[in-house]
Protein backbone atom coordinates (compact mmCIF):
# COMPACT_ATOMS: atom_id res chain seq x y z
CA UNK A 1 0.00 0.00 0.00
CA UNK A 2 1.85 3.11 -1.60
CA UNK A 3 -0.37 6.58 -0.78
CA UNK A 4 -3.55 7.04 1.10
CA UNK A 5 -5.73 6.20 -1.41
CA UNK A 6 -4.80 2.70 -1.76
CA UNK A 7 -5.28 2.11 2.11
CA UNK A 8 -8.73 4.04 1.77
CA UNK A 9 -9.87 1.32 -0.96
CA UNK A 10 -8.01 -1.59 1.99
CA UNK A 11 -9.47 -0.47 4.97
CA UNK A 12 -13.25 0.21 2.89
CA UNK A 13 -12.71 -3.48 1.36
CA UNK A 14 -11.84 -5.09 4.98
CA UNK A 15 -14.95 -3.70 6.72
CA UNK A 16 -16.93 -5.93 3.70
CA UNK A 17 -19.03 -9.08 5.58
CA UNK A 18 -16.95 -11.57 3.60
CA UNK A 19 -13.22 -10.03 4.47
CA UNK A 20 -14.42 -9.79 8.57
CA UNK A 21 -15.12 -13.43 8.35
CA UNK A 22 -12.12 -14.63 6.91
CA UNK A 23 -9.89 -12.24 8.90
CA UNK A 24 -11.95 -14.41 12.17
CA UNK A 25 -10.83 -17.49 10.86
CA UNK A 26 -6.82 -16.60 10.39
CA UNK A 27 -7.16 -14.11 13.53
CA UNK A 28 -8.27 -18.00 15.57
CA UNK A 29 -5.67 -19.58 14.24
CA UNK A 30 -2.96 -17.88 14.63
CA UNK A 31 -4.09 -17.26 18.07
CA UNK A 32 -4.49 -20.66 18.47
CA UNK A 33 -1.07 -21.91 17.03
CA UNK A 34 0.74 -18.79 19.00
CA UNK A 35 -0.40 -20.02 22.59
CA UNK A 36 2.16 -20.11 24.70
CA UNK A 37 4.06 -16.88 23.20
CA UNK A 38 4.06 -13.56 24.19
CA UNK A 39 5.92 -11.08 22.49
CA UNK A 40 4.36 -11.20 18.57
CA UNK A 41 6.27 -9.46 15.46
CA UNK A 42 3.88 -9.03 12.23
CA UNK A 43 6.05 -8.65 9.16
CA UNK A 44 3.98 -6.53 6.49
CA UNK A 45 1.26 -5.60 9.18
CA UNK A 46 -0.40 -2.78 6.51
CA UNK A 47 -3.18 -1.26 9.00
CA UNK A 48 -3.06 -4.34 11.28
CA UNK A 49 -6.51 -5.82 11.19
CA UNK A 50 -5.52 -8.79 12.38
CA UNK A 51 -3.38 -7.94 14.94
CA UNK A 52 -5.32 -5.48 16.47
CA UNK A 53 -7.68 -8.83 17.15
CA UNK A 54 -4.79 -10.40 18.53
CA UNK A 55 -3.99 -7.49 20.74
CA UNK A 56 -7.53 -8.17 22.01
CA UNK A 57 -6.80 -11.40 23.12
CA UNK A 58 -4.03 -10.72 25.39
CA UNK A 59 -1.04 -10.78 22.64
CA UNK A 60 1.60 -7.82 22.77
CA UNK A 61 2.08 -7.08 18.99
CA UNK A 62 4.81 -5.01 17.31
CA UNK A 63 3.96 -4.13 13.63
CA UNK A 64 6.26 -3.32 11.07
CA UNK A 65 5.05 -2.21 7.52
CA UNK A 66 7.28 -0.29 4.99
CA UNK A 67 3.86 2.34 4.61
CA UNK A 68 4.11 4.66 7.32
CA UNK A 69 0.81 5.81 6.24
CA UNK A 70 -0.62 2.10 6.89
CA UNK A 71 0.71 1.95 10.11
CA UNK A 72 -0.73 5.05 11.08
CA UNK A 73 -3.91 3.33 10.50
CA UNK A 74 -3.54 0.71 13.15
CA UNK A 75 -5.20 0.23 16.56
CA UNK A 76 -4.28 1.70 19.66
CA UNK A 77 -1.73 -0.10 21.51
CA UNK A 78 0.08 -2.02 18.31
CA UNK A 79 3.61 -0.98 18.45
CA UNK A 80 3.91 0.05 14.98
CA UNK A 81 7.52 0.50 13.27
CA UNK A 82 8.55 1.49 9.68
CA UNK A 83 11.29 -1.26 7.80
CA UNK A 84 11.70 -3.21 5.34
CA UNK A 85 11.19 -7.49 6.22
CA UNK A 86 14.81 -8.12 4.78
CA UNK A 87 16.13 -5.92 7.65
CA UNK A 88 13.67 -6.39 10.51
CA UNK A 89 15.32 -3.69 12.94
CA UNK A 90 15.34 -5.42 16.23
CA UNK A 91 17.67 -7.01 18.19
CA UNK A 92 18.53 -10.45 17.57
CA UNK A 93 15.95 -13.26 20.26
CA UNK A 94 13.57 -10.19 20.54
CA UNK A 95 10.50 -12.11 19.98
CA UNK A 96 8.77 -15.51 20.35
CA UNK A 97 6.90 -15.59 17.31
CA UNK A 98 7.23 -14.09 14.22
CA UNK A 99 4.27 -13.48 11.49
CA UNK A 100 3.53 -13.36 8.11
CA UNK A 101 -0.17 -12.89 7.05
CA UNK A 102 -0.11 -13.22 3.34
CA UNK A 103 2.79 -10.70 2.97
CA UNK A 104 5.73 -12.88 2.26
CA UNK A 105 5.13 -12.94 -1.05
CA UNK A 106 4.72 -9.83 -1.63
CA UNK A 107 8.49 -8.81 -0.01
CA UNK A 108 11.05 -8.23 -2.42
CA UNK A 109 13.62 -11.15 -0.60
CA UNK A 110 11.62 -14.15 0.95
CA UNK A 111 15.22 -15.58 1.87
CA UNK A 112 16.44 -12.67 3.45
CA UNK A 113 13.45 -11.78 5.12
CA UNK A 114 13.42 -15.20 6.52
CA UNK A 115 16.61 -15.59 7.47
CA UNK A 116 15.91 -12.52 9.69
CA UNK A 117 12.80 -13.56 11.19
CA UNK A 118 15.01 -16.43 12.50
CA UNK A 119 17.35 -14.05 14.27
CA UNK A 120 14.66 -12.01 15.81
CA UNK A 121 13.08 -15.18 17.44
CA UNK A 122 13.95 -16.23 20.70
CA UNK A 123 15.10 -20.09 20.60
CA UNK A 124 12.20 -22.51 20.28
CA UNK A 125 10.30 -19.21 18.70
CA UNK A 126 7.67 -19.96 16.38
CA UNK A 127 6.82 -18.83 12.98
CA UNK A 128 3.69 -18.90 10.86
CA UNK A 129 3.91 -17.92 7.14
CA UNK A 130 0.51 -17.49 5.82
CA UNK A 131 1.33 -17.89 1.84
CA UNK A 132 -1.70 -17.10 -0.64
CA UNK A 133 -2.17 -20.56 -2.02
CA UNK A 134 -1.42 -19.76 -5.44
CA UNK A 135 -3.23 -23.15 -7.06
CA UNK A 136 -6.43 -22.28 -5.49
CA UNK A 137 -9.95 -21.31 -7.39
CA UNK A 138 -9.94 -18.06 -5.24
CA UNK A 139 -6.78 -16.89 -5.96
CA UNK A 140 -7.38 -17.44 -10.12
CA UNK A 141 -10.19 -15.91 -9.32
CA UNK A 142 -8.25 -12.56 -7.52
CA UNK A 143 -5.43 -12.85 -10.35
CA UNK A 144 -8.11 -12.07 -12.97
CA UNK A 145 -9.98 -9.15 -11.61
CA UNK A 146 -7.12 -5.90 -12.36
CA UNK A 147 -7.98 -3.97 -8.98
CA UNK A 148 -7.15 -6.91 -6.71
CA UNK A 149 -3.56 -6.98 -4.34
CA UNK A 150 -2.72 -10.30 -6.10
CA UNK A 151 -2.08 -8.11 -9.00
CA UNK A 152 1.53 -6.82 -6.52
CA UNK A 153 2.57 -10.48 -6.16
CA UNK A 154 6.37 -10.95 -6.26
CA UNK A 155 6.46 -14.88 -5.45
CA UNK A 156 3.78 -17.35 -6.89
CA UNK A 157 6.57 -20.42 -5.79
CA UNK A 158 5.35 -21.87 -2.57
CA UNK A 159 7.88 -24.72 -2.37
CA UNK A 160 10.72 -22.78 -3.30
CA UNK A 161 9.35 -20.61 -0.18
CA UNK A 162 9.02 -23.54 2.22
CA UNK A 163 12.73 -24.88 0.90
CA UNK A 164 13.74 -21.89 2.09
CA UNK A 165 11.83 -21.25 5.51
CA UNK A 166 12.86 -25.03 6.11
CA UNK A 167 16.88 -23.85 6.49
CA UNK A 168 16.14 -22.22 9.46
CA UNK A 169 12.45 -23.46 10.90
CA UNK A 170 11.41 -27.46 11.99
CA UNK A 171 8.49 -26.94 9.55
CA UNK A 172 4.79 -28.23 9.50
CA UNK A 173 2.87 -27.45 6.62
CA UNK A 174 -0.98 -27.59 5.85
CA UNK A 175 -3.31 -26.18 3.05
CA UNK A 176 -6.12 -24.07 5.28
CA UNK A 177 -9.38 -22.10 4.54
CA UNK A 178 -11.47 -23.30 2.07
CA UNK A 179 -13.31 -20.35 -0.45
CA UNK A 180 -16.20 -20.80 -2.89
CA UNK A 181 -17.57 -18.05 -3.66
CA UNK A 182 -18.91 -16.19 -0.74
CA UNK A 183 -18.79 -19.58 1.06
CA UNK A 184 -16.06 -19.68 3.52
CA UNK A 185 -15.20 -23.10 5.47
CA UNK A 186 -13.07 -25.77 6.24
CA UNK A 187 -11.03 -27.78 3.83
CA UNK A 188 -7.13 -29.08 2.96
CA UNK A 189 -7.91 -29.61 -0.35
CA UNK A 190 -5.04 -27.68 -2.73
CA UNK A 191 -7.81 -26.89 -4.90
CA UNK A 192 -10.08 -25.11 -2.55
CA UNK A 193 -7.95 -23.92 0.37
CA UNK A 194 -6.96 -20.25 0.07
CA UNK A 195 -3.85 -20.52 2.32
CA UNK A 196 -0.74 -22.39 2.34
CA UNK A 197 0.70 -21.95 5.76
CA UNK A 198 4.39 -22.58 7.04
CA UNK A 199 4.20 -22.94 10.74
CA UNK A 200 7.87 -23.57 12.21
CA UNK A 201 9.83 -23.92 15.02
CA UNK A 202 13.32 -21.93 15.40
CA UNK A 203 15.76 -24.83 14.95
CA UNK A 204 18.49 -25.31 18.15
Amino acid sequence: MKNQEEIRRYLEACREEFWQRVFSEETAYLAAHLAGSKDILSVGCGPAIIEGELLKRGFFVTGLDVSAEALACAPDGLRGVTGRAEELPFPDESFDGVIFVASLQFVDDYRLALERAEAVLRPGGKLIAMLLNTGSAFFQAMLDDPESYVQHLRHTDTGAIEKAAARFFELHTEYYLGIRGADIFQSRNPAEAALYILRGTKKG
